[in-house]
């Protein structure tokens, strides 16, 4: 027996119904991962000093091999913790984030240096043109976006051939709690599905590795946990 027109119909509504919620669920979350860090934005230094080292830039800065003069990406900028590192290195910064807050921290710290360019934008939708950067680097950026697989591909999208992408984040883990304090929207990553985006993105030489470094933060009892980092970088062809 076939199925009517009408019951057609109720099926295509419930599943634009479900489409359109998830749309809702999605939008809600990234509002809310901007509000959080447009609020926290004068407070992040202090706070990010107490996640990780410096240890995880200057490991990034080592699988890149940055060189002086050349141009990166800052991608998820916050308030400039890979951007001050890489002016101290004489390269030209474009700084991404979500958050003007976040972005107004960063620029009050080099209100005389021309080398660093402030652009609100979504790890998405990069506002970057293509083929346009020596280097594109994402610390602790990519459990903060929607859809990371995207994101590394608009990182590859934004890199001139020979061109470095860099990525520091967590490995996968079980604390739920960081869902809601620090509004993450993903636990962590398994390595493997890391490597096979980069590889979908098309780079050369993918690699992640572990970047014998630590985030560490206090727990929902007090107690402190600890999350290893990984490095993932891949080259333009």
């Amino acid at each position: 027996m076939g199925i009517k027109a009408k019951e057609i119909e109720t099926i295509q509504s419930i599943v634009m119904a479900v489409s359109a919620g998830r749309v809702r669920a999605q939008f809600r979350k990234a509002r809310s991962s901007k509000r959080y860090f447009d609020r926290i934005g004068a407070a992040w230094d202090g706070m990010q000093a107490e996640f990780f080292s410096d240890g995880v830039r200057d490991r990034a800065f080592r699988v890149a091999g940055v060189e002086r003069g050349r141009t990166a990406v800052d991608l998820g900028a916050g308030t400039g913790f890979v951007t001050a590192g890489l002016v101290a290195r004489g390269v030209t910064v474009i700084a991404v984030d979500q958050s003007r807050a976040m972005l107004d921290a960063l620029r009050a710290k080099f209100p005389e240096v021309d080398a660093v360019d402030c652009r609100v934008g979504d790890a998405e939708q990069i506002p970057v043109d293509d083929a346009s950067v020596s280097y594109c680097f994402a610390n602790m950026c990519l459990h903060h976006v929607e859809h990371p697989s995207r994101a590394i591909g608009e990182m590859a999208r934004i890199l001139e051939p020979g061109g470095r992408l860099v990525v520091t984040d967590l490995d996968r883990h079980d604390h739920a709690f960081l869902l809601t304090e620090h509004h993450d929207r993903w636990m962590g990553f398994e390595r493997g599905e890391v490597l096979q985006w980069l590889r979908d993105a098309g780079l050369e030489s993918p690699s992640v590795e572990s970047a014998g470094q630590q985030c560490c933060t206090a727990g929902p009892d007090g107690e402190t946990v600890s999350i290893a980092i990984f490095v993932a970088s891949g080259t333009k062809p």
